[in-house]
């Protein structure tokens, strides 16, 4: 019985960084290959999200060493996260973040369409946050 125990550690060890991390950085891969767009705004949004979660896990740290279930609990939110059956990271940021950034810089701030100078479409939130020095 004590070697099935330590296999369950041991799976339960690797599950945290096979689901976190390993398969979305082989699936990020292979959207960016594809010519789909559904699963780049999969990829993207669990990236966002996963980065969002990392840092209120930091801040909340102190809180969170106190309930002993936070890793599985973690664990199985990112897994809906991640799994395509559920494509709960492209929900949650069509659900949420996308509205709270709507309501905040309307819906046009994320449409424009017009080209850059480069050929490219403009987006004018990438455009303030990659603005060069200098430029106004």
């Amino acid at each position: 019985m004590s070697k099935f125990w330590t296999l369950l550690t041991h799976l339960h060890a690797l599950a945290g960084p096979v689901v976190m991390l390993l398969y979305p950085l082989y699936a990020s891969v292979v959207a960016i290959e594809s010519t789909s767009k559904v699963d780049d705004e999969q990829w993207l949004a669990y990236w966002i999200l996963y980065s969002f979660l990392t840092l209120m896990e930091m801040v909340l740290e102190p809180i969170l060493q106190w309930i002993p279930i936070w890793y599985e609990v973690k664990l199985a939110f990112v897994a809906w996260l991640v799994l395509p059956q559920f494509r709960g990271a492209a929900f949650i940021y069509g659900k949420f973040v996308r509205e709270k950034l709507i309501k905040k810089y309307g819906s046009s701030y994320f449409q424009d369409k017009s080209q850059s100078p480069n050929g490219k479409p403009k987006n004018k939130l990438v455009d303030f946050i990659t603005l060069k020095k200098g430029e106004h």
